[in-house]
């Protein structure tokens, strides 16, 4: 089957309008570039996209439509996922009966067009539009939010003008402070960054990226744990936008060069939301990310954030406990802070003294004492929480134990009355033994000091509209070691979970309670898979049998399940 680019190449070849001294240096260019030829071409003024359109749909017999005016159903465009329009560039644009007119950049790709077949169940008749054309339908098609943007962006345009100065040479720090500061006053910069904000909360957006690339200002939100693009920005707008994260972030506008961390505070929808802002100076200019905090999700107790019925039980006991330490472990962005959190909103009364050492302060709770960590004046976690235990806490929540010194301290805290709750990077829960004796802690002191140990991942839960109901090969559930009867479901994608077939996230853990043998096991510094092993014996479920369980209660799919955990 022949190719595009060999239609291109024969097309333009055949009528002239390419030479072959062209032709390789165009190839050339494609090879060091990495982009279609068809763009190449274009770039180098070699022929036009009009006429490149019209020669392409003169020799397949396609008609060709451009999409710039086009009225979109959205019932029409619902039809296929965003991921796979992204995937195969291209859009539907009609639907009539059980056929499906599809807006395409490439109609030789029989691959794109039989997966349509077979995801809609229609025949596809296709029409040829400009892959630049069709990208910008999809983004404004699928993402709502860049329609509202180009509008507040032409807004800007209308009323700024244009006028022609003299040339003035001026330093360039003086030009991006003196334009940003002007630029991120005025209204349709304000609006836009309330309206990036404003969407990030409806698609229930964890974090906002926003990232200066070459030629423009590339804004990304996080929802249910995977990036996803938005939309644009033009670059020129780029140093108003950032400057106007500054101002409502209280950060240093006129600084560049180093890392700034802020936070600010919105109202939405009755409710207050937390961010948290992270700059970083990269090539381009300063990238941000605002991670969003909202304080309602700590209140709704271990259960209601999705914790199975053993983990639950074993963290009522281990919060039953006066004194000993508690660890989370897990990769970052695991959701260990907000369980940390929520063991800290139930135990959080006017009899108890509960004092947090963090870096840097995720959520600011009433009636918790937080400090913040400073390593640039000296007051890092150590010097931190030997400071914090003069003042008599009776739970002390340490953000991270990062080194010897913070473990030594945090573990003589928990042996002296304290319950102290924190956090480690490890892959599974036993695995914090080995961790802390690693940093120089003594077997019998981690021994004496651990009350209890927890694992934890994120699965995103399948989202109920769109699932579909799929048949697993018995074969491949026997050598995973899927043993019990369960319906299975794939992600399908709907407007509702914003066709991603997934919506919202849940834990998945794995705990142990520290029991007397197994503090003799570490005291006599017995290997950790015997430790693990024991642990299993007493009935320790793994990250992958409560991952196991939440597919069986028809919570998510096997793929997320098998795709967060590691095999045993």
């Amino acid at each position: 089957m022949q190719t595009l680019k060999d239609k291109i190449i024969e097309i333009l070849l055949k009528g002239g309008h390419l030479n072959k001294e062209q032709l390789d240096r165009a190839l050339e260019l494609q090879k060091n570039k990495e982009i279609p030829l068809r763009r190449i071409l274009v770039e180098q003024g070699i022929i036009s996209e009009e006429t490149l359109l019209s020669l392409l749909s003169e020799e397949l017999y396609i008609p060709s439509l451009h999409l710039a005016k086009y009225k979109f159903d959205a019932a029409v465009v619902g039809l296929v996922p965003e991921r796979l329009a992204l995937l195969y560039n291209l859009i539907p644009i009609s639907r009539f009966g059980s056929t499906i007119t599809v807006a395409v950049s490439d109609p030789l790709n029989i691959f794109a067009l039989d997966d349509l077949r077979t995801l809609t169940g229609c025949n596809i008749d296709t029409i040829l539009s400009s892959e630049e054309d069709i990208t910008r339908a999809i983004q404004e098609q699928y993402n709502p939010a860049s329609r509202d943007i180009q509008q507040v962006l032409d807004e800007a345009s209308m009323a700024q003008g244009v006028t022609k100065k003299g040339v003035e040479l001026v330093k360039e720090d003086e030009i991006e402070l003196s334009s940003a500061l002007e630029e991120s006053q005025k209204a349709p910069i304000v609006k836009l960054v309330e309206l990036m904000l404003n969407q990030a909360l409806k698609k229930r957006a964890s974090d906002i990226h926003i990232e200066p690339e070459l030629a423009c200002l590339r804004i990304r939100y996080r929802i249910d744990g995977s990036l996803h693009d938005v939309f644009r920005i033009p670059k020129v707008k780029q140093n108003a936008i950032l400057a106007r994260i500054k101002i409502i972030s209280n950060l240093d506008i006129t600084e560049n060069r180093i890392p700034q961390d802020g936070r600010f505070k919105v109202r939405f929808e009755g409710k207050e939301v937390d961010f948290r802002v992270s700059g970083l100076p990269t090539t381009f200019g300063q990238k941000f990310v605002l991670r969003a905090l909202d304080k309602g999700n700590l209140s709704i107790g271990l259960e209601k954030i999705g914790f199975s019925e053993e983990p639950t039980r074993i963290f009522k006991e281990a919060i039953a406990k006066p004194f000993g330490m508690m660890l989370v472990t897990g990769p970052t962005g695991s959701g260990k802070s907000t369980t940390l959190y929520s063991v800290l909103n139930q135990l959080n009364t006017p009899e108890k003294n509960i004092i947090t050492i963090e870096d840097p302060v995720e959520y600011q709770v009433e009636g918790i004492t937080q400090i913040q960590v400073k390593p640039e004046i000296g007051l890092d976690f150590a010097s931190g929480l030997r400071s914090l235990l003069r003042q008599s806490p009776d739970i002390i929540m340490i953000g991270e134990i990062r080194d010897s010194e913070t473990a030594d301290i945090a573990i003589k805290a928990s042996l002296t009355g304290q319950l102290v709750l924190s956090t480690l990077h490890t892959n599974d829960a036993v695995s914090s033994i080995t961790r802390l004796i690693d940093m120089g802690v003594e077997p019998f002191l981690v021994a004496s000091s651990v009350v209890m140990l927890c694992a934890q991942r994120l699965a995103r839960k399948i989202c109920m509209k769109c699932r579909k109901p799929i048949e697993i090969p018995e074969d491949f559930l026997k050598k995973i070691g899927f043993s019990e009867k369960a319906n299975f479901y794939a992600a399908a994608g709907c407007k509702y979970c914003g066709n991603t077939g997934f919506f919202g996230r849940i834990a998945v853990l794995e705990t142990v309670l520290v029991d007397d043998n197994m503090r003799e096991m570490i005291i006599r510094k017995e290997s950790l898979d015997k430790i693990k092993e024991y642990a299993r014996a007493k009935g320790m479920k793994t990250l992958r049998d409560d991952a196991f369980l939440k597919v069986k209660q028809e919570l998510t799919t096997l793929d997320e399940a098998i795709r967060i955990t590691t095999e045993e």
